[in-house]
């Protein structure tokens, strides 16, 4: 018993010691912490408790020539909820979600919805992604703890999908995908900052005094050779051409020749770059650098400028082609769309005979044609600054076959891209200089600097000056009466061109599917622009002539309605068969900014009446000018305006008066399409007050035009600054 008692004692003893021990050691412990290895432990805490995250540099802008923006930078907020930070309360997540459904509209229920559906230990919710600023300020102004804002940078373009295929996108990560955006992602990227933040336990990010930061390097500004205008105009004929001839996609570069610059590229069907992800990635190609097609006939300025040029063609000889339009070489049918009979060499070009031209071609050996096709950049890519170029398809002369020259002489047994033929014409333009083309112009930093600037780069000489100056000619005989491109002749504007059809290749073998085209040049006398149009598959007839060559006419007539200089010599040299203008809205001025507008018009114009008004017009706004004829308007004076018993044919948008009560009344007339400001000038000339919402062009009016009011009433307009779909506007009643 007493052995029994002496082991229970000993445990006891035994578990008083671990009871006394545990505490000392804790003690010893915190001694060690805070004295002995104190400031080391705090030196490592600091270590893994600091870190750095990137301050994003802001991504450079895009202009074009004229310095319209094109692509910039936007800034959105995410908003996040953390229900657990110390001090919250059931009161204040319920403000924040009553003000977060007030300001989006979605209501205070969603948000709770949200809130609930979140696990119960998160302590960051994503309640918004996308909040403006007004938004994000009023969330700022609760002055909660709990309310996490954070700023997101999207790429925003302006104009939507205007110069969609040449802007490219952007990713998530703000870097470039195609386009602009890729080539030069590095220059527009900047270079990012960096700025050092603690972490707490939970591994959230707070930001303390005195931490360093590096602050970012903003990226770079593009200055693009692309005219906005010209881009519009493309893309607007381009859509209407595709949509006419029922093609699967159309294509059009418009270039400089003196320069290489490239003022337009365009694709349709398009897409928007501010939401990449809503259209298939087909569509987001840039047909104009990625196509590789064979080209057709447009190839013939090749046999046409080695032939010139190797002295292979006689003075005014006559080629003579089969009564049926085919000839058999090596044993495969060489045929031309219609049977042309005997011609000169003219007209071989003029009416595009593929089999005088591969009988031209077969006079020159297959080295001397390929070095041609080399020299005018086929075969070879044009290093435009631009991402997704492809260089082509050209086999060398010892991998030809016999049937090889007489094809490639009219453009089969190849592959181009739009680019390339483009830049072939733009060198016959350029009497034999092939330039480099190229997108942007200049490079500038945050402070308008310039960092960088292409200047315009000759590559060679493509043929002797003398043998260009032979072909303009014949070229420009394609645009005539009896030429194969007569359907883009523009009377007063020179125009030196080619069309092209090409079967396309569908499973192997050549289908009677076609790739039309048309590219040409203008002014003759001096070129400044060069056009190519390509559809893929048009509907019903695939020549080049008949589809792509009208698109070129829209195109160059609108373009030459931008150059003071073409305009001036369309305006001198149209006839009165051909539409040049369209009637200007005149109703509601005053009769010398009237004549201003005309005048700048170059529209002749008779005014009746010795008003200060403009009352009547003829033609009507929107009607089509032609040349020679003269607009008609008639005008109101102030006394007639007010005179309440004058004729009513004389008084369509003046006063009338209550016979009654003779109390003065108003006839609203119709302000819209105006100007704010001339708008707003014609109701204060009735004696009304205007109350005016917005700026620009006027689309809508209240009281309605045609409402009867009194003097002193007030009248309010809505306005709206002119778009780009605006300033691309057809004219109306054109292909």
């Amino acid at each position: 018993m007493q052995e029994y008692r002496s082991s229970i004692m000993s445990r006891m003893f035994i578990m008083l010691g671990v009871l006394f021990l545990l505490p000392a050691a804790l003690f010893l412990q915190l001694v060690r912490i805070n004295y002995i290895e104190g400031a080391g432990l705090r030196t490592l805490w600091n270590k893994q408790a600091v870190t750095e995250i990137p301050i994003p540099a802001e991504r450079g802008n895009i202009y074009d020539r004229h310095g319209t923006l094109l692509a910039t930078n936007t800034v959105d907020y995410k908003m996040a909820l953390d229900p657990k930070v110390p001090g919250m309360t059931t009161s204040q997540i319920d403000t924040v979600l009553i003000t977060l459904g007030r300001e989006t509209g979605k209501g205070t229920a969603y948000y709770r919805n949200l809130l609930q559906q979140a696990p119960s230990r998160s302590r960051y919710i994503v309640m918004e992604k996308a909040l403006n600023g007004s938004q994000k300020e009023r969330l700022a102004e609760l002055g909660i703890r709990g309310v996490i804002l954070e700023e997101n940078y999207r790429r925003s373009y302006t104009f939507g999908s205007l110069a969609a295929h040449t802007m490219g996108f952007v990713n998530h990560e703000m870097n470039g995908r195609i386009g602009l955006e890729a080539h030069y992602n590095t220059e527009l990227k900047g270079v990012d900052g960096v700025q050092q933040v603690r972490k707490d336990a939970l591994q959230r990010v707070f930001e303390y005094v005195g931490a360093p930061k590096r602050l970012p390097t903003e990226g770079y500004d593009l200055h693009t050779t692309i005219d906005a205008t010209i881009q519009a105009i493309l893309e607007d004929e381009l859509q209407v051409g595709v949509d006419r001839y029922k093609a699967n996609y159309g294509t059009g570069i418009i270039m400089d020749p003196r320069t290489g610059e490239i003022l337009a590229m365009a694709n349709y069907p398009s897409y928007d770059p501010n939401e990449p992800g809503a259209i298939d990635a087909e569509n987001r190609r840039n047909f104009a650098i990625a196509d590789m097609v064979e080209p057709g006939s447009t190839f013939k300025l090749v046999t046409a400028i080695a032939a010139v040029e190797q002295n292979v063609i006689k003075k005014d000889e006559v080629f003579e082609t089969p009564e049926n339009g085919e000839v058999i070489i090596h044993g495969l049918p060489l045929r031309d769309h219609d049977p042309l009979g005997n011609m000169r060499f003219e007209q071989v070009i003029q009416q595009s005979s593929n089999v005088a031209t591969a009988e031209i071609a077969m006079r020159l050996d297959n080295d001397t044609f390929y070095q041609y096709m080399r020299n005018l950049g086929f075969g070879t890519p044009t290093y435009v600054d631009i991402a997704g170029e492809e260089s082509g398809r050209m086999t060398k002369p010892y991998e030809w076959s016999l049937v090889s020259l007489p094809w490639l002489s009219h453009g089969y047994e190849l592959l181009t891209t739009p680019i390339q033929i483009t830049q072939a014409y733009a060198a016959f333009a350029n009497r034999g200089d092939l330039m480099r083309p190229y997108l942007v112009r200049t490079i500038t930093d945050s402070n308008g600097e310039v960092v960088q600037e292409t200047e315009p780069t000759r590559i060679r000489k493509v043929a002797k000056t003398k043998t260009i100056d032979q072909l303009y000619p014949v070229f420009e005989s394609v645009v005539s009466d009896s030429g194969t491109g007569d359907l883009a002749q523009i009377d007063g504007l020179r125009i030196a061109g080619k069309t092209g059809t090409a079967k396309k290749v569908v499973n192997g073998v050549y289908s009677n599917r076609y790739r039309g085209s048309f590219v040409g040049f203008f002014p003759v006398e001096s070129p400044k622009y060069v056009i190519y149009i390509m559809l893929d598959e048009p509907k019903p007839v695939g020549y080049g002539g008949y589809t792509a060559a009208p698109i070129f006419k829209q195109v160059a007539l609108r373009i030459a309605g931008l150059d003071q200089e073409l305009q001036d010599n369309l305006l001198e040299q149209t006839t009165p068969s051909r539409p040049f203008a369209i009637a200007p809205s005149l109703i509601g001025l005053e009769r010398e900014q009237a004549k201003e507008v005309l005048s700048s018009m170059y529209v002749p114009f008779e005014v009746s009446g010795k008003g200060a008004w403009i009352l009547e017009q003829n033609p009507a706004a929107g009607d089509t000018l032609f040349a020679k004829s003269h607009m008609q308007l008639t005008t109101l004076s102030a006394e007639e305006l007010y005179n309440p018993h004058r004729d009513k044919t004389e008084a369509k948008a003046a006063t009338s008066t209550d016979s009654e009560t003779e109390i003065e009344r108003i006839q609203l007339p119709d302000v819209r399409g105006m100007s704010m400001r001339t708008a707003h000038h014609v109701l204060t000339g009735l004696g009304l007050e205007v109350e005016r919402i917005g700026s620009g062009t006027i689309y809508a009016q209240f009281p309605l035009a045609g409402d009867i009011t009194r003097p002193g009433r007030t009248v309010t307009l809505r306005g709206k600054a002119r778009s780009m779909e605006n300033v691309s506007t057809k004219v109306e009643g054109q292909p």
